[in-house]
């Protein structure tokens, strides 16, 4: 796992006068200073600080303010900060307390606990109603990945940029089949103004583009890898042709396993124009006939389910070649960046655990690691903006 995060810093001496009051029933411009106060801290570097005391002229109260890096809390948001990243790195939430506590700066196994839950409940985005940034793009991709929670598997779905790799969105999935899926990913599409889907070789994924009106990109790495392992399969089959189809179609042992091996050569060039040539192979299998009721498809209408199918997804496999968006961006063909993701944000955290006994806070957890993730290539991901 690799994360760029910036701890907040406690500044003592910057204490700034405040504007106004800050009860919202008064706000009133007339304040000034009542008395400064000494104030405990549980912090690495600093043990106690002096806040301000400020009192309203108009509604005469009064209100404290306080250091940058300073709350109400007994605790400073820069220790805060570093258990939420000791925990992110991969350390238990009892495990962080003792490691804190080793520094000098105590903090409860409780206290990490809802400091973690509480700084991943403010990830902005990340959620299918509010996309990370408002992120506008032509090209997302889609995948699914489960995790164990509570003696149940927990569904999410997770989307990204297919440009970038920036993730967008993680969300908890109530089921996996088509209809779920574009209910899922629609929205996200129509929210990013995206026109290409990305994805694995999953047939859902299939209907829901179609049904959402995106083109669709299948990953060229899942449809080589099954293809290849089909026609590893079928070979030694083919060529003994143990239910005599082929011979009864009118096609040889040689034939097929020719086929069978251009098969694999297209798979690997996948160039638009050679669809032609894959139908014609498909061609040469449609006499073989579906299986009767009860009975096994025969080899020679498998080999022609095959090739169907591989004709059939011949445009979805190859729109990379083609694809530009409107700054000449390209594919890749892949579903990389889903992937990565998924193994960066959800499963390397997941895998030092027994698993998660809440499922928001898996959901919380995989949306804080993807959202400073996000952050990896540029400033890093500043803490500060989810402590207060």
């Amino acid at each position: 796992m690799r994360l760029h995060l910036l701890l907040p810093k406690v500044d003592p001496k910057a204490l700034a006068a405040p504007s106004k009051c800050v009860y919202a029933d008064c706000q009133s411009k007339q304040v000034r200073l009542h008395q400064p106060v000494s104030k405990a801290l549980r912090d690495t570097v600093h043990q106690r600080v002096e806040v301000h005391r400020y009192r309203c002229l108009k509604c005469k109260r009064t209100f404290r303010v306080y250091p940058p890096g300073v709350s109400p809390a007994q605790s400073s948001d820069r220790l805060k900060g570093l258990a939420v990243m000791l925990y992110l790195l991969g350390l238990s939430y009892g495990a962080t307390s003792l490691a804190l506590d080793s520094l000098g700066a105590p903090l409860s196994k409780t206290e990490v606990y809802q400091t973690v839950q509480a700084v991943a409940s403010r990830v902005p985005g990340l959620k299918r109603e509010q996309v990370f940034a408002a992120l506008k793009t032509k090209a997302i991709g889609g995948d699914l990945t489960s995790v164990r929670c509570a003696g149940q598997w927990l569904h999410l779905g997770l989307s990204v940029d297919a440009l970038s790799g920036l993730v967008l969105t993680i969300d908890e999935l109530t089921a996996e089949d088509a209809k779920a899926l574009q209910a899922w990913i629609e929205p996200i599409a129509k929210s990013v103004g995206a026109e290409v889907l990305v994805s694995d070789d999953a047939d859902g994924f299939k209907t829901a583009a179609d049904e959402a009106g995106l083109l669709h990109q299948v990953c060229k790495s899942h449809v080589k890898r099954n293809t290849q392992a089909l026609i590893d399969e079928f070979r030694p089959l083919v060529a003994a042709d143990p239910d005599g189809s082929l011979q009864a179609i009118g096609v040889t042992a040689e034939k097929a396993l020719g086929d069978l091996d251009r098969l694999g050569e297209l798979i690997s060039s996948r160039q638009p124009e050679q669809g032609a040539e894959l139908e014609q192979i498909h061609r040469r299998y449609l006499a073989a006939a579906p299986p009767r009721k009860g009975t096994t498809a025969s080899l020679a209408y498998r080999l022609r389910l095959l090739f169907l199918d591989r004709w059939n997804l011949w445009s979805r496999l190859t729109r990379y070649r083609k694809w530009r968006g409107p700054k000449q961006e390209q594919l890749d063909g892949t579903n990389n960046g889903c992937e990565r993701a998924i193994g960066w944000w959800i499963k390397e955290r997941y895998r030092s655990m027994r698993g998660y006994k809440v499922p928001a806070n898996a959901l919380r957890v995989s949306r804080l690691l993807a959202w400073c993730g996000n952050f990896l290539n540029g400033e890093g991901a500043d803490l500060a903006l989810l402590l207060r």
